[in-house]
């Protein structure tokens, strides 16, 4: 995922390189200069672009842009997904009534609820808007019933793992910088929450991701 233009042309190039790599162009909400939408438009040609992403909304960071620049941001970023026929990948802190309220301006956006830590309400809400979700290593933490509780609901077709490296860790790992290899951590945890078997979980990973990063234009 690219959170600027360099690191999304930077993950454009590692994708070239790498059959098993896919890469998404994107403007994280707390970069303090807009995004340039015609460099991602050009960027977007590259086969291996699979989304627009890392994108959203962040109320939490200290130093990120004024809430109304990054509503207004999103908003364009959300156009240039429909735009383009790709799916977004959001990043959610501290804003979820106001992400949901943008999606539900867009029809045709779809995308997926990147490192999605909130309750089942939300789920819904956010399920309701054709969102996938995503899960990383806090499904694993004791505190994180609730979140447990989405894992065990989310319809099979709408369920995602990640790692978010190098954050994002496992409980058994606390401490340590996170890596794509520590996805087996949250797929045992997935995998138990569902009362599945891993290999039931990766076929269904498979599909999923197959589904969600595909162009529809």
């Amino acid at each position: 995922m690219g959170v600027d233009l360099e690191r999304s042309r930077t993950a454009v190039d590692l994708a070239g390189q790498h059959s098993e790599v896919w890469a998404g162009i994107g403007h994280h909400p707390t970069e303090p200069d807009g995004p340039e939408l015609q460099a991602l438009r050009n960027l977007s040609t590259d086969p291996k672009v699979v989304a627009i992403g890392e994108i959203g909304l962040d109320f939490e960071q200290k130093g990120s842009p004024p809430r109304e620049v990054q509503i207004e941001r999103l908003h364009t970023l959300f156009g240039l997904a429909v735009e383009l026929g790709l799916p977004v990948s959001v990043h959610n802190r501290g804003a979820a009534p106001e992400l949901a309220e943008i999606a539900g301006a867009h029809p045709g956006l779809r995308g997926v609820m990147h490192y999605f830590a909130l309750d089942w309400g939300w789920a819904m809400r956010f399920l309701e808007l054709g969102f996938y979700l995503s899960f990383a290593g806090l499904v694993t933490r004791p505190s994180r019933s609730a979140l447990r509780e989405v894992v065990h609901n989310c319809p099979e077709d709408r369920l995602l793992l990640e790692t978010d490296s190098p954050y994002g860790n496992a409980q058994k790992r606390m401490g340590v910088p996170n890596r794509p290899a520590y996805l087996m951590d949250t797929a045992e945890m997935v995998a138990e929450i569902r009362g599945i078997s891993l290999y039931h979980l990766a076929d269904l990973e498979m599909a999923n991701a197959m589904a969600l990063f595909t162009r529809m234009k």
